[in-house]
């Protein structure tokens, strides 16, 4: 158990009344302000902060857990995020181990960047994957995918449920159903009747993010990606799992270029559960 320091600033629990504070916070950092997303990981997950005293958030992260309420499965940890002026004073330290001490025995993950990985390291999180953020506008072309996709209807939504429970490793009914309202398009793949695959465009300021993207196999994820597509005139960005090498390789060729690579990093298991060959993008890699 990781115990906080008795004169470090105390850490509360957040609420949907702090969503401009962190917006804020990450306008700071010279991020987006995605307050789309902070409304959603603040309503659906935990958001943890330390008040600035001059008003404001001084640090924050956001926490969704999954599987039974009373005993999580997997708690994914994002946007965990220091105010400028705050910086190398040790609060992203404090913060990170309150949230591992307050989660207790449940497995943890999260996506890091190259500069935050060392403090993950450094409080026993273990690199046990990578993703890979392309980013561009569509282009269309080549072979039409040979899979049919159709938008989802609230009558999809137990079949979505039941695939990415499957496929996720726990369940997340809490996040899945809140979709329709948060995403722009939701649609699904289709074979003789069934489900066999997912995906959903959400609003992230001027483009669409592509995830979850849950999918049988590489075709009928690229199905569901050219689905997407054809419906904004945003760019797209999305986040893959690097040894989804033919998905990107399409990617790739229809315009999208390489943003940035995470590593995926995990606490208390060694690898994340589910089925990865069929989970290509995260529904965003601050909830998992």
């Amino acid at each position: 158990m990781l115990t906080p320091s008795p004169t470090a600033p105390p850490v509360r629990r957040l609420t949907h009344r702090d969503l401009i504070a962190c917006a804020d916070l990450s306008e700071d950092r010279g991020w987006p302000r995605e307050e789309h997303k902070w409304g959603l990981l603040l309503t659906a997950g935990q958001g943890y902060g330390i008040d600035d005293p001059a008003g404001g958030l001084m640090a924050a992260c956001a926490v969704t857990r999954y599987g039974p309420q009373e005993r999580p499965e997997l708690g994914a940890i994002g946007m965990m995020l220091v105010a400028e002026r705050h910086a190398r004073r040790g609060l992203g330290r404090h913060l990170l181990r309150h949230v591992v001490s307050a989660l207790g025995p449940t497995p943890l993950t999260l996506h890091a960047t190259p500069l935050g990985r060392p403090l993950y390291e450094e409080l026993g999180f273990k690199t046990t994957g990578r993703a890979e953020m392309v980013s561009g506008r569509f282009l269309p072309g080549g072979p039409a995918p040979t899979v049919p996709t159709r938008a989802a209807t609230a009558g999809d939504l137990p079949a979505i449920i039941r695939l990415d429970g499957d496929v996720f490793g726990t369940d997340r009914t809490h996040m899945i159903t809140r979709l329709p309202a948060f995403a722009d398009r939701l649609r699904v793949a289709v074979e003789d009747g069934r489900i066999i695959g997912y995906a959903a465009a959400w609003p992230n300021m001027d483009t669409h993010v592509i995830g979850p993207l849950i999918a049988r196999d590489t075709e009928t994820a690229r199905a569901l990606v050219a689905s997407l597509a054809a419906h904004t005139d945003r760019p797209l960005r999305t986040d893959v799992d690097v040894r989804h090498e033919e998905l990107l390789a399409w990617l790739k060729e229809r315009g999208l270029a390489s943003v940035a690579f995470n590593s995926v990093m995990t606490h208390g298991i060694t690898e994340l559960p589910g089925d990865w060959t069929r989970r290509f993008a995260p529904l965003t890699v601050a909830a998992g």
